[in-house]
């Protein structure tokens, strides 16, 4: 009888499988911590065979705090915790610990931990913005560092260098290389004119080197270089600005300077408004209008040359002319 018991239960284990075990669920697998910019984010695998409504919470410690565990996420049914988006403080020289508990229901699985990580030394580092200017038979290069979640990269890793890979296009095994480099914007000017060059830039930190960045290619030309257009037309503009500003602070001065309002000697005065006393002048002055001569002209029309309808132009013919009486 208690062999046909024990076979019962183990049919009925096994087509349950290993969900549910003694009323204790399956834990989660896989459970790992990492880092990828100074971020701090737990994952796992769900369990064989999960059951409906499994959610998750989470657990972590640090060597910054005491050692036992402090929640995380409660009750996720994401397969992860990113432990540095909560209201917990993360430091980028601690270390760090994790683990997972599934639940569904009144059901827990058992914890499950982590490996352990220190952030500035386990965190992966991204590869850094690379972008490429033509500047005449020289490249200038502009290098931007990646965005960390907590800190800057700066401040965490403070003797970070740029380690810059240069080539031209389909030559790569002719690669040349600057090191040590501090500066985020380089000049390249050992290249050769009307030539396709690529770079390539990785971050050296004294404890890893950051991912590389992807190959950017620029084209060197042989012209002048376009900082030296604008460079000229600043000065013009500038000067003009200055010339302008220059002429409203003083333009009082320079209207006296044009204008000036000192008076004229007195005798200057007097003898400009002095009357003409020139012999011509006054006997022009003095001189009285010449008599006009004249003769007098009398028109008398005759009576019977109207009577006869005769035109006035004919009768004025009759017109006689006084004689000068003078």
């Amino acid at each position: 009888m208690s062999a046909a018991v024990c076979a019962f239960i183990l049919t009925f284990s096994t087509t349950l499988g290993p969900t549910v075990v003694s009323g204790v669920l399956s834990a989660p697998t896989n459970v790992r911590l990492s880092s990828n910019d100074m971020n701090l984010v737990l994952r796992w695998d769900s369990p064989e065979r999960p059951a409906s409504s499994l959610v998750y919470t989470t657990e972590f410690k640090s060597s910054v705090y005491e050692a036992a565990y402090r929640v995380g996420c409660v009750n996720i049914s994401n397969l992860e915790c990113d432990l540095s988006c909560l209201n917990i403080s993360v430091f980028h020289y601690g270390t760090y610990k994790g683990r997972v508990q599934a639940q569904s229901g009144t059901e827990s699985s058992a914890w499950m931990e982590s490996n352990q990580i220190t952030l500035d030394k386990d965190t992966i580092i991204s590869s850094p913005d690379v972008s490429l200017f033509s500047n005449g038979a020289a490249i200038e290069v502009s290098i931007k560092d990646p965005v960390f979640t907590i800190s800057a990269l700066r401040k965490v890793y403070h003797s970070a260098t740029y380690n810059i890979t240069y080539w031209k296009h389909g030559q790569r095994e002719k690669a040349r290389s600057k090191s040590n480099i501090q500066q985020n914007r380089v000049v390249l000017s050992d290249l050769d004119p009307w030539t396709k060059y690529c770079v390539r830039v990785q971050i050296i930190t004294e404890r890893k080197p950051s991912k590389p960045s992807a190959a950017v290619c620029e084209s060197t030309t042989n012209e002048a270089a376009p900082w030296v257009a604008a460079v000229a037309t600043f000065g013009i503009v500038a000067t003009l600005v200055a010339l302008v500003v220059v002429a409203v602070v003083y333009r009082k001065r320079f209207s006296h300077f044009l204008c000036p309002e000192d008076a004229l000697p007195q005798h200057f005065k007097e003898y400009l408004l002095a009357p003409p006393n020139s012999p011509m002048y006054l006997a022009m002055r003095n001189s009285h209008p010449p008599d006009e001569i004249y003769n007098q002209v009398s028109v008398i029309a005759d009576s019977r040359t109207l009577e006869e309808g005769q035109p006035l132009e004919a009768a004025g013919r009759n017109c006689s002319k006084q004689p000068d009486t003078t």
